[in-house]
């Protein structure tokens, strides 16, 4: 079975929170972030991290990853919520040229 590419947006602190408890949930992310990505890696060990970002805006991280299904990507995102962020939310990533393919399709059933 083919992995599907999941998106894993994090903010860490509410959008009204001052800079310091921005700054102390930053700060405390990084003893956090290892621990999380263990117990992802114990929970999960079919997921494979593809990309990390750092972001400026309403989200703080992006987390690009590989899973089986979307039951394994809820765990995720409930093991990173239960690490300490405020809010996730994980998006179904689809290939392009995947889209592309069902839009042809779609096309050719409905000529």
């Amino acid at each position: 079975m083919p992995m599907k590419t999941f998106i894993l947006m994090t903010r860490m602190a509410s959008q009204d929170a001052n800079i310091m408890e921005v700054a102390t949930k930053l700060k405390g992310r990084g003893r956090t972030e290892s621990g999380w990505i263990k117990a992802v890696k114990e929970k999960c060990p079919k997921v494979k991290f593809v990309a990390h970002y750092a972001l400026l805006g309403t989200w703080d991280f992006m987390d690009i990853y590989e899973a089986p299904d979307e039951e394994t990507a809820a765990i995720v995102s409930l093991l990173s919520r239960s690490s300490g962020a405020h809010r996730v939310e994980s998006w179904v990533a689809i290939p392009n040229s995947r889209l592309m393919e069902m839009a042809e399709a779609i096309e050719t059933q409905c000529e």
